[in-house]
């Protein structure tokens, strides 16, 4: 590494970092309403690729609606639906029972 060049942080050092944030975030979405904090914590959750291409339109009894661009991001966001629900639960702070994603209408 040349010299007076910063070193980049490893992998254990960057989780934690977005772990800080995440609680950060979830302190911070206290006041708003229900699908207000669940839209913020899906841009986290999923990451600013993914969350480019779906939105939460709903919430009710513990389903979260997303509303998806397309097909292929469909089938994306499915295959992390485990992952994305427990993420936004604990961003968040709601009980979230499940995700249930619709492709969006033209």
């Amino acid at each position: 590494m040349r010299q007076g060049a910063m070193e980049r942080p490893g992998r254990a050092a960057m989780e934690a970092m977005r772990d800080l944030l995440r609680g950060s975030l979830k302190s911070s979405l206290g006041g708003m309403n229900e699908e207000d904090r669940l839209a913020a914590a899906w841009t986290v959750a999923c990451g600013h690729a993914m969350a480019e291409h779906g939105a939460v339109v709903g919430y009710a009894e513990g389903v979260v609606r997303v509303e998806v661009a397309d097909a292929l991001w469909m089938r994306q966001m499915i295959s992390l639906g485990g992952v994305l629900q427990r993420e936004m639960a604990r961003i968040a702070g709601l009980p979230i029972a499940a995700i249930h994603f619709e492709l969006k209408r033209n």
